[in-house]
């Protein structure tokens, strides 16, 4: 009843006179049930509540993480001597410029794709003398990047592995001019790693590093084939785009 001084205060009746339900805000439990079945029907109601505001809320996140990017970097480009064929080889170091495209899958998983840009001297010391072949080098790759969820001191750490090409183009500038040099790509294997430090929601600062195996360019001069596989070391950091 509606009047029954049984009622604790803060429960109101629900339904017609002589309902055997009450509530407590909108939990509303038979009174003739056991006082141990209500306690867990409150408490299975309680649970449904938080469940549903934390779906919510993750719903929420999922829909404000960024699953693409952009990113601009400037890069170093050191390559490691090489013998091979009664011909020594050193390249000079330079640097260059990245940019990359990368897609996110999940909080695991991404795709990237990436081109660079660098020039230097490829130096070759041979029984003739030294043939010295300047060029503009091109790099495509693609990579599978297997990213950590959780951040570690404030950074997003990851690392990268796959397949690219190195166009290796003759600049015909004097002091690096040898005479028939072409154009000429090698395919080589990336892998390396990086970290990204959050600016904003949609900006992000990036330090990386690259690994390329590849076989040493002769540029199709049989002179300067050493039939060698090196290795260069790319570094690089910029900035990120998300979206």
């Amino acid at each position: 009843m509606v009047g029954d001084d049984r009622v604790p205060s803060g429960e109101r009746v629900v339904g017609e006179k002589g309902s055997d339900r009450i509530g407590v805000g909108s939990n509303v439990v038979d009174r003739n049930l056991p006082k141990g079945e209500k306690r867990n029907m409150r408490r299975n109601i309680s649970v449904a509540v938080v469940l549903g505001i934390l779906l919510s809320a993750s719903g929420a996140m999922a829909q404000e993480k960024h699953s693409q990017e952009v990113s601009v970097q400037g890069t170093g480009f050191f390559t490691k001597d090489a013998q091979g064929g009664g011909i020594n080889q050193h390249a000079t170091d330079a640097g260059g410029l990245l940019v990359s495209y990368r897609y996110h899958f999940n909080g695991w998983f991404a795709a990237d794709a990436s081109y660079g840009f660098d020039r230097n001297t490829q130096q070759n010391f041979t029984s003739t003398g030294p043939l010295n072949v300047q060029a503009n080098m091109h790099q495509a790759s693609g990579a599978l990047v297997v990213t950590v969820p959780r951040r570690i001191f404030k950074l997003d750490p990851y690392v990268l592995a796959g397949a690219g090409a190195l166009v290796f183009d003759p600049t015909g500038n004097s002091g690096g001019f040898v005479s028939r040099a072409r154009s000429q790509a090698r395919g080589a294997f990336v892998y390396g790693g990086g970290a990204d430090y959050n600016l904003s929601r949609h900006f992000t600062l990036r330090a990386e590093y690259r690994g390329f195996v590849y076989e040493r360019p002769d540029f199709e001069l049989a002179a300067l084939h050493s039939g060698v596989t090196t290795h260069t070391a790319q570094p690089s950091a910029g900035i990120v785009f998300r979206f």
